[in-house]
């Protein structure tokens, strides 16, 4: 008689088991956040994307279109971000620290509880930009307050007030 063992059987059984799994169960999502750490992405698209959590740190960003784009929680770190697009951006909890916005547009961005102590602004675009809960040094926020005007359409913020402009 040709008896073959359960183990033996089990064992070629379990490639169709696998690839049944493989068929039928949904994949588990991703959770590490996308890591550009570093690069040079000059002029680089991001723009209307889902990125939450990602991280930017030290990175080159320079003409850079990130527009419309959820930023939530990602982090920023040292980035450069001259003549970047972040209008319509969602920043909220986002580090940026260290971080230098020459020229940047910030028109319409919500950075609600983002950080950016140690920020550099310099001719960037505010208007209807929501700064609330962002701690900023004296000399960026004086920066901030000579061009902040208009009212954020998602969190419906005034600009100036968010900034605490006097």
């Amino acid at each position: 008689m040709n008896a073959v063992s359960f183990p033996m059987r089990l064992r070629l059984l379990a490639p169709l088991i696998v690839l049944w799994a493989m068929l039928v169960l949904p994949m588990p999502p991703a959770f590490a956040a996308m890591d550009y750490a570093k690069q040079v992405l000059i002029g680089a698209d991001f723009s209307n994307r889902e990125m939450q959590g990602v991280t930017f740190n030290l990175t080159n960003l320079r003409e850079a279109d990130l527009s419309g784009s959820d930023l939530q929680g990602a982090s920023l770190y040292g980035a450069k971000l001259q003549d970047a697009n972040l209008s319509n951006t969602n920043l909220r909890d986002a580090t940026l620290d260290s971080a230098v916005f020459d020229g940047t547009n910030l028109t319409n961005a919500v950075l609600e509880d983002a950080f950016a102590f140690n920020t550099r602004f310099i001719n960037v675009t505010v208007e209807g930009a929501d700064f609330t809960n962002v701690p900023l040094r004296t000399d960026a926020l004086k920066v901030l307050c000579a061009n902040a005007e208009g009212m954020n359409p998602v969190t419906g913020r005034d600009t100036r007030e968010t900034l605490g402009c006097s």
